[in-house]
């Protein structure tokens, strides 16, 4: 097999919150050289682990993780709508692998995937359908959460499983680093609001369009002394790069859940995806990491990152 890894930070507010004409720039040439080399390496295979905004998944239902053999994007802040190109017998090979490995794996026929998953592949690849995929959806702003050695092991399993594959493979993390952006917390809303986390699939357009209002309001007091939520932490973020550069990945065990969200945000368990990245990569064999790009943006709510690495 041939393997090669892209993790990146998403933000909703990429196009719609002006950081300034030199990030932009900064932002769109890290963005083109990284789909260059997505395009020059050719996947036949992405293999992609995202987080959802309770667009898919809720509180009816809250899996650690799930697997898609089936995926559609619900096309939340402009990104594409339609169906993913899952390869669905992969994707149940690597669920029976999963479950053979003592890991407690969801499964879904039919899930629903929002900016998340899909923004990345968008750029990555220009498209959702361009490329077999197998998205991979890590809960990561629903708490309680699984402990970070469970995401670690997860990976480690699925690069067991890709590494039996002769093909090119692709592996994405999308999320993070540093953020809180406006969710709320099941425990502290109004009742309307904790119908909506319990069980809010498919909202009317207007319903989706105040709630992403909200968002794009929040990233533009972001920061400053008008902004209640956690503010990005760059520290954090380096130090974290860092660690993966490393490859010294079982120090993730020790990440407490409630320090990382005072320190960095409530959001920056969006990490677990990139953890996950790593710990698949790791799997396959040795690697080399480099960070091509960081930079706190308050305008995107987003410690905003790229991350790649290829067999060392």
């Amino acid at each position: 097999m041939s393997i090669m890894l892209k993790c990146l930070s998403h933000t909703p507010l990429r196009g719609r919150n002006d950081p300034g004409a030199d990030v932009v720039t900064e932002v769109d040439a890290v963005l083109n050289t990284a789909r260059a080399e997505v395009e020059a390496f050719d996947p036949e295979l992405i293999l992609v682990f995202a987080p959802d905004h309770y667009n898919g998944l809720f509180y009816d239902l809250m899996p650690p993780f799930v697997v898609a053999t089936a995926a559609e994007s619900v096309g939340d802040y402009g990104t594409l709508p339609g169906s993913l190109s899952v390869d669905s017998e992969l994707a149940l090979e690597l669920t029976r692998h999963l479950m053979d490995s003592d890991l407690d794996i969801a499964l879904s026929h039919r899930l629903q995937v929002d900016h998340g998953c899909t923004q990345t592949l968008e750029e990555m690849t220009g498209s959702l359908s361009r490329y077999p995929v197998i998205p991979i959806i890590i809960n990561s702003v629903a708490p309680p959460f699984v402990p970070y050695r469970r995401i670690r092991k997860l990976g480690e399993a699925v690069g067991r499983f890709l590494a039996g594959l002769n093909k090119r493979v692709l592996i994405l993390g999308t999320g993070g680093l540093s953020h809180e952006p406006p969710v709320p917390l099941l425990a502290d809303s109004p009742e309307e609001v904790k119908e909506f986390l319990i069980c809010g699939r498919n909202p009317t357009p207007e319903a989706r369009a105040a709630r992403e209002a909200r968002t794009i309001a929040a990233g533009k007091i972001y920061g400053t002394e008008l902004c209640q939520q956690t503010p990005l932490n760059a520290a954090w973020d380096e130090a974290f790069i860092e660690l993966l550069q490393s490859g010294a990945l079982e120090q993730v065990d020790d990440f407490d859940i409630q320090q990382i969200s005072a320190e960095a945000g409530r959001s920056t368990h969006e990490v677990r995806t990139w953890v996950a990245a790593f710990a698949a990569m790791a799997a396959c064999g040795p690697y080399q990491a480099r960070k091509d790009y960081y930079r706190p943006i308050n305008e995107w709510i987003a410690g905003y990152g790229v991350v790649s690495a290829t067999p060392a």
